[in-house]
This record gives structure tokens, sequence and C-alpha cells, in this order.
């Protein structure tokens, strides 16, 4: 039974280009160019307006693969059309960001500030000093900076201190019961 999300046809925007090459897709639009291969068992057939993807053959890898080529295929296309973004918060006393130059520049808390040199095709943000967005055209870039961002100080449970993304619910812990010895 084909996946019900692999069934739906891209539609492919204005300004932006879908094409094959080779085995592998490329898509190129205003924010950037992205190139995918699609893995054996699923056929994507690119045509002026819209590009569908087809299971071609049975078996549990062919089946798994159908939605998700399909919406690794969309990502590719909005991003490059209209990009992804990430918001970030930093919660703390002190805690801030800036840019210098293009690299980030977070203090949290420790010694030293930590600096971070974003990777080619992101750009980063910063709002306000408690609030940054990552944004690209790759999602799954977009995503895998937004982690490491917040991996160098993750929220901890009793004050919530650190940075954390935005909406997220970071569940709290009680701290230590004042109270004294009981004879």
């Amino acid at each position: 039974m084909p996946s019900r999300v692999g069934k739906l046809p891209i539609d492919i925007p204005s300004g932006v280009q879908v094409s094959r090459d080779g085995a592998s897709i490329r898509v190129k639009g205003p924010k950037g160019e992205l190139s995918f291969a699609p893995a054996h068992g699923v056929a994507v057939e690119v045509g002026p307006k819209e590009v569908i993807v087809t299971q071609t053959g049975g078996g549990k890898q062919a089946l798994a693969l159908h939605g998700t080529t399909r919406a690794v295929l969309q990502n590719m296309v909005t991003g490059v059309s209209t990009g992804f973004a990430k918001t970030l918060e930093i919660v703390g006393t002190g805690y801030r960001a800036q840019m210098a130059g293009k690299k980030l520049t977070m203090h949290l808390g420790f010694s030293h500030p930590v600096e971070f040199d974003p990777p080619e095709g992101i750009t980063i943000v910063v709002e306000s000093p408690t609030r940054l967005h990552v944004q690209g055209y790759d999602k799954q870039q977009v995503g895998q900076i937004a982690a490491i961002i917040r991996e160098f100080r993750p929220p901890e449970p009793y004050k919530g201190k650190g940075i954390k993304y935005a909406g997220e619910y970071i569940r709290r812990k009680a701290g230590k019961a004042a109270g004294g010895k009981t004879a």
C-alpha cells in the first residue's frame, strides 16, 4: 500500500527549477541550490509544474522511503523558495548573544565567551541579546546548527537557565526542601 504522504504531488512555485542530473534531483531557486539522490524502489517524475514520487518496487524499504523521499523533495522546494528558520531564546542573568561580523559570540556564564562561526548557507540574526534566529535554505542544516548552538548551554531543570527553542517547555524539578532536624 503506497504512502499517503508519498502520493501527494509537489507543486513547483515560480522561480524554482527542478531537474534531473543523472540519478539525482537538483532543485534551484532564489535562495540557493540543493540536490538529492532518491533511494532504490522510489521513482521521481519531474514535470513542468509538479513533481510526482512513485513507489516502483515492493518491499519494506521502498514502502518506508516513499513518503520520506516526497517529504525531502518538498522541503527542498520550500527551502530554495522561502527558506527555513529556527528561533532560540537565551534565559539566565547575564546570558546574552551578539554578532561580531559573521561570528556569533555568546556569554553563557562560563569564564570565557563562546564563539560560533556558522557554515556557508546559514545566517544567524540576533533580534535581541536573548533571542536569535538561525536561517537557511536546507531544513536539515538549519535544525542541526540550532541544535549545536543549544548544546553550548542546554536548559537546566531547576531554574530553566540556558539556551532553548522558542516555545519549548522545560520540565522543572523541585529544589532542595528547606527544613530543620526533627528530634
